[in-house]
């Protein structure tokens, strides 16, 4: 087994690097358009959800339990986690199980091309579908079903990176655990639907028993939604949820590089 970060057999100047860098990720972006199973569930799915709330009646109701706002507005942070969740637990680590399991990672070790940037360059082409994702949700949410514009964007812009941040290294775990893709498939999914519940999609986290939401509240998705909430709603975050989501970015990230093997 090779180590994380793979020596280079061959010297590379920086421009030379970069652009080899770059071809990577555009090779990589490709691939995600012609497989467009990350683009569905990151940006489509949620999108399509986002409509399906927002033309609901019930959910233009502003109950009581629900702090004055609308249960379409409670729900707009939910669908952002939920499809950032799609991608770091689904889009993420299957395609990167699935080099290995074919033998491109080891294969690139034998070139200039050092495999970690076939890592990189997946995480960047995941980046950009989840900005892409949350800017559809939000704008939509926003202008054709009336939710607030975001109190503090500057709150927004920290709550969504950390909650990247906390969420792609799971990624990187699973990755790290499967031998093959379809084993990368079972425990994203298996990881997926219990954390989605403790974010708020089928029980609100309004309604919540006080157990179920303290265990929300450090749970990787909840503080996510607790973070965006506020961001849109009140103004910058509280410190909590912020410093649980930067926990998950450094433990998560530790065991990732550290466990991770490219063979």
């Amino acid at each position: 087994m090779t180590s994380l970060t793979p020596r280079l057999t061959l010297p590379l100047s920086t421009k030379v690097q970069r652009n080899a860098f770059g071809k990577v990720v555009l090779n990589e972006a490709r691939l995600t358009w012609r497989r467009p199973i990350a683009l569905i569930a990151g940006v489509a799915l949620p999108v399509m959800l986002t409509v399906l709330f927002g033309e609901l009646p019930t959910f233009r109701q502003s109950p009581a339990s629900f702090g004055g706002i609308t249960i379409f507005d409670a729900y707009v942070p939910v669908l952002a986690v939920f499809s950032l969740a799609l991608l770091a637990l689904l889009g993420l680590p299957i395609p990167l199980a699935s080099y290995r399991e074919l033998g491109l990672l080891r294969r690139l070790s034998t070139t200039p091309v050092p495999p970690s940037w076939l890592l990189a360059a997946q995480g960047l082409v995941q980046l950009y579908v989840a900005v892409t994702g949350l800017a559809a949700i939000l704008v939509l949410s926003i202008v054709a079903f009336g939710a607030p514009v975001p109190k503090s964007p500057g709150g927004l812009l920290v709550s969504v990176m950390l909650s990247i941040a906390g969420l792609f290294p799971i990624g990187l775990m699973i990755a790290a655990m499967s031998k093959t893709a379809g084993a990368a498939s079972v425990i994203g999914r298996l990881a997926f639907f219990p954390l989605i519940f403790f974010a708020g999609l089928w029980l609100p986290r309004a309604l919540m028993p006080p157990v179920l939401l303290d265990i929300s509240n450090y749970s990787p998705l909840g503080p996510a939604v607790q973070a965006i909430q506020s961001s849109m709603l009140t103004g910058f975050p509280s410190v909590q949820p912020l410093l649980v989501l930067a926990g998950y970015a450094v433990v998560f990230g530790f065991l990732a590089k550290r466990f991770f093997r490219w063979e």
